[in-house]
């Protein structure tokens, strides 16, 4: 029976383990549960991939993916992994097969969708097999306190009470402290040794900018930062999606639409082409991108306010999985608050509760003066004391300001139209009134007879909305859901008695971008820099693998990684035996792959 280390050289193509993945891979090889934290591009499917090939018997992953079984398999069948998936695509005859396969000990891994477990033919089937270890894949969707709960993984619980001999590994990227005892709680594994890995993602720059014009925001950042890099953007709306693809594709910038009001045919054409092709955008809804590994994602950019860290961080988490350079933008202003503020108001008491708890975080990390990486990893509960210098706030540190009467200017306008009129208005119509402007509203309600009106000249319309989007942040203004109007709040008061003071972000004009990140320190070492005649070669390799993955039908990442042909690019091995030196070619690629890469590299025409 080969070893870990044994199995990730020969089928993998690495010498050496990440941090912390031997410890696991070694506990769950030796039959314990494990419940495992650690960050998209951590290596978390190696931590069950390499146990379910050294441990007797099949390795089951339940994953929530099923539209990406087909290219995990595939990469897996790359490798020379014996895998296979049953989900509710295949037909009979291919379910058959599969099943034959699993009985005859024919397969290392199966992929099982959650729903499958409810099919008490699945079980009888699992019954019969021989299973090494059971993964529970994305086990924050066990959650409520998570962003993706999935009322089908509660049933996870019952695999240790079937099957108790056989070790359970459940790893997500994405677990606050109430997520994660959540998590052991509902599948049982309070008594399985716990893996909790840094969440710092340190080749991730983390840039959140004042919504003016997003569209063209974010034009701009994709032609002078990402020209020609695959990326994803994301919107909270289906009508969104698609003005933003349209408006993309119009503008030179190859872009498609992804979101649940496509039929299925169309989003897997949609996602097939993102995962094959290079430098295509997908603007999409939050629909998009769980279990995505894409490795040359190179930014991911939020045109709309997430509803929470947690998904933020699994959003911005999607980039930089090679660990080269990423950014993750975000446009962000008024209206957002306005937005999820209303939205909070729908669902039960609980449900309000804990979105507003959601929210106010997700607020907070938006308006934060301080390091963004440094609150981001402070609400997993890790401590990162140290500003990152990777991200806008540490770039470019924003400026604050005693934000105390303006404040009061806006509270005493609320309370104004609400005491002396009975009247509630929007935003829009609030800063008229503060800005003294005579328009055809204001006349009408006889609202320049208030003696707020005319009172905020000293600040621009852009300056007031700044300052109102911070008050919602800080919970000291609310929105009536019903008709999106602004009102008071308990704090207020504090406010308008001079009894508490508002600190406020000014914002920058010009936000920080990734010219300083090139010229600071915090540029991940794995970032390699191409000599013009390595340059030469990696463009050959890559338009080689292009062309293979196209034949075969795969992603191109399923025949080599950027990381990869980089390295080829720079050792320039002339022998079979030194390309398997490098990293990310096992055996099975070497044999299949070899003779080509070694013709493309003697062969410069």
């Amino acid at each position: 029976m080969d070893t870990p280390i044994e199995v990730l050289r020969r089928v993998f193509g690495y010498d050496s383990f990440r941090p912390g993945q031997q410890e696991i891979i070694d506990h769950v090889v030796d039959g314990g549960d494990a419940l495992v934290l650690m960050p998209t591009g951590g290596g978390k499917s190696l931590c069950y991939q390499i146990p379910a090939l050294v441990r007797p018997g099949v390795g089951v992953v339940i994953s929530p993916l099923i539209a990406l079984m087909q290219d995990q398999v595939d990469a897996l069948r790359a490798l020379g992994v014996r895998a296979g998936f049953l989900n509710s695509t295949q037909g009979f005859d291919e379910r058959q097969l599969v099943e034959a396969e699993f009985l005859a000990g024919e397969l290392d891994l199966l992929y099982l969708a959650p729903e499958r477990l409810r099919v008490d033919a699945t079980v009888r089937l699992l019954e019969k097999g021989d299973i090494a270890l059971f993964a529970i894949d994305e086990a924050h969707c066990v959650s409520q306190w998570g962003h993706d709960f999935r009322p089908d993984y509660l049933m996870l619980s019952d695999l240790h009470e079937r099957w108790p001999s056989v070790p359970r590994i459940a790893l997500t990227a994405t677990a606050t402290p109430d997520t994660h005892k959540e998590i052991a709680s509902r599948l049982r594994l309070e008594q399985a040794h716990h893996f909790v890995a840094s969440f710092d993602r340190p080749n991730i720059q983390y840039r959140i900018t004042s919504k003016a014009d997003p569209k063209r925001q974010l034009l701009d950042f994709l032609r002078t930062e990402h020209d020609g890099d695959a990326g994803i953007v994301y919107c909270l709306s289906r009508s969104s999606v698609e003005k933003i693809a349209e408006f993309l594709a119009d503008n030179g910038i190859p872009a498609v639409p992804y979101h649940a009001g496509l039929d299925a045919a169309t989003r897997a054409a949609h996602q097939a082409r993102f995962l094959r092709e290079d430098g295509l955008v997908v603007v999409a809804t939050i629909a998009f991108g769980m279990g995505i590994d894409k490795p040359d994602v190179r930014f991911v950019a939020h045109l709309d306010l997430p509803k929470s860290v947690e998904g933020y961080y699994q959003e911005t988490g999607r980039g930089g999985r090679d660990g080269q350079a990423a950014t993750a933008w975000m446009a962000y202003g008024l209206q957002d608050v306005v937005q999820q503020r209303k939205l909070i108001s729908e669902g039960d008491e609980a449900h309000r509760r804990r979105q507003a708890l959601h929210l106010d975080a997700m607020l907070a990390l938006c308006e934060t003066v301080g390091c963004r990486r440094v609150m981001l990893l402070d609400y997993f509960g890790q401590d990162h004391s140290e500003p990152c210098g990777n991200c806008d706030t540490c770039l470019s540190p924003p400026e604050t300001w005693d934000g105390t009467v303006a404040a009061q200017k806006v509270l005493s306008a609320v309370y104004r139209l609400w005491s002396e009129r009975h009247q509630r208005f929007g935003v829009g119509h609030l800063v008229d009134i503060l800005l003294g402007k005579q328009t055809p509203k204001v006349q009408q309600h006889g609202h320049d007879t208030l003696t707020v009106f005319g009172v905020g000249t000293d600040l621009g319309q852009p300056e007031w909305h700044a300052v109102i989007r911070q008050l919602l942040a800080q919970g000291l203004l609310s929105v009536e859901p019903a008709h999106s109007t602004l009102v008071l709040t308990d704090l207020s008061s504090g406010v308008l008695r001079g009894q508490r003071q508002v600190p406020m972000r000014r914002d920058l004009t010009r936000p920080a971008s990734r010219t300083k990140l090139a010229r600071g320190s915090s540029r991940p070492s794995t970032d390699t820099t191409l000599t013009p005649e390595a340059t030469d070669t990696f463009e050959r390799l890559r338009t080689w693998r292009a062309t293979t993955a196209k034949e075969q039908g795969v992603p191109a990442y399923v025949i080599f990684h950027d990381s990869t042909l980089r390295e080829i690019a720079t050792q320039s091995p002339t022998t079979l035996d030194a390309l398997a030196t490098i990293n990310g070619i096992g055996q099975n690629k070497l044999t299949k792959y070899g003779p080509q890469v070694l013709t493309v590299l003697t062969n410069p025409t």
